[in-house]
């Protein structure tokens, strides 16, 4: 028994195949969502059965004891359709599949819009979470097929948050229908507005002019005024020893100028970094890098910690580098290892008493696996024809694990 699966495109019966025309009017039976049945025309005769669940589907189909049987699925079967989750089960069953695919909603909407998309970054914000900035900052142009949670509204809100209101933004709502509707602007002009939930969103940003790879950019790469800095030799070991995943959450304490921040934002666009800083003049020079770098997956935090850490709004670190503590190193250590035990702590200290805080924290708050490291650097500076070696001054790494680990 051949089974056929079906991409509809838009749902609108003009933007179907003539091949899945033809596979419909021989149906004896065909299945799928109420809204997709209700826009067949009257020309198809086969009966209609309701059905989206791929186990409900199948019961159907082994209900129809070998007459033609075709399944339909909006847009196309290979973009983020249900066809990826019965396949697998008629596979299993032994039926022989026959696949039409269909116009998906980036095709469509790209063809109104009369642009290229085979460069656009899809994502599938449907009935799931994601993380919209993130993957806005993976490429130039993204896609994004809305519903659920994560609406054309909340994307928008979220890009302004980030400091993203200037990017292009198109939402197109009910695609193929008489009451399509498509809609341009920045995402500062658009927020405010209301879409429908089941929407497109196509977002498109300004090309970042290229860096070098890796961590550990030059120290006069950053905007830096007269707040202290860690240095590029002492960052290239706190990116190793941290060993962030893309899609973690990461705080840096006492961030600084947010050099930091800056290298840890740029590992990946889907790692979440929290810069926290109560000085003003930090907090805007943090800014001003996040800008010059184009890392907006970094949020600034004003305030000391740990206060602000406590806060039920920031969510659970996955590592955390400490550069700065201002004598709260043990409460600080205690609040994120409360909010994640199996939190990875580096934390820098220049005085031997800041060390022993550290040591003595880590001990008290059951962070047992603790590593030391003690990294001196030199930097060449001339002296007419003389290369003279200038020491910086040594800094102690502290790498804290809970026992678990």
């Amino acid at each position: 028994m051949e089974i056929t699966l079906i991409g509809m495109g838009m749902g609108n019966p003009d933007t179907l195949t003539a091949g899945a025309w033809t596979a419909l009017e021989k149906a004896d039976q065909i299945i799928g969502a109420k809204r997709l049945l209700e826009a067949l025309p009257d020309s198809v005769k086969a009966d209609r059965l309701a059905a989206i669940a791929p186990a409900q589907i199948l019961q159907l189909i082994e209900q129809a004891q070998g007459r033609p049987v075709c399944v339909i699925f909006s847009g196309d079967t290979g973009f983020y359709s249900g066809a990826t989750q019965l396949t697998p089960l008629l596979e299993e069953k032994g039926y022989k599949i026959r696949v039409l695919c269909g116009i998906s909603t980036i095709q469509y909407l790209a063809a109104q819009l009369h642009r290229p998309w085979q460069d656009v970054h899809l994502v599938s914000a449907h009935g799931m979470e994601c993380d919209v900035v993130g993957q806005v900052l993976c490429r130039e142009e993204t896609f994004f097929l809305t519903g659920g949670k994560v609406t054309p509204e909340t994307i928008l809100q979220r890009l302004c948050a980030a400091g993203l209101d200037d990017v292009q933004v198109t939402v197109g709502e009910q695609l193929s229908y008489p009451a399509e509707k498509i809609t341009s602007g920045t995402a500062g002009q658009l927020q405010g507005q209301t879409f429908a939930p089941l929407s497109a969103v196509w977002v498109r940003r300004e090309p970042v002019p290229p860096l070098p790879l890796g961590g550990a950019l030059a120290d006069e790469s950053f905007l830096r005024g007269e707040t202290p800095m860690t240095k590029q030799e002492v960052r290239a070991v706190v990116l190793a020893k941290l060993a962030v995943l893309p899609g973690e959450t990461v705080y840096d304490i006492g961030a600084g100028t947010g050099s930091v921040s800056v290298e840890l934002a740029r590992l990946s666009p889907l790692v979440r970094v929290i810069a926290v800083e109560n000085d003003p003049a930090a907090l805007e020079l943090i800014r001003c890098n996040r800008e010059r770098f184009g890392v907006y997956n970094l949020s600034v935090v004003p305030g000391t910690a740990p206060d602000v850490l406590a806060a039920g709004s920031l969510p659970a670190p996955d590592a955390v580098f400490i550069g700065g503590s201002k004598g709260r190193m043990k409460r600080i250590l205690q609040t994120v290892a409360g909010k994640n035990p199996r939190v990875r702590i580096v934390a820098t200290a220049i005085a031997l008493e800041t060390l022993q805080e550290v040591l003595d924290g880590c001990r008290e708050t059951g962070l047992d696996q603790v590593q030391v490291t003690q990294i001196s650097v030199s930097r060449t500076r001339s002296t007419g024809r003389l290369h003279l070696l200038m020491a910086q001054n040594p800094v102690f790494l502290i790498q804290a694990l809970h026992p678990a680990l």
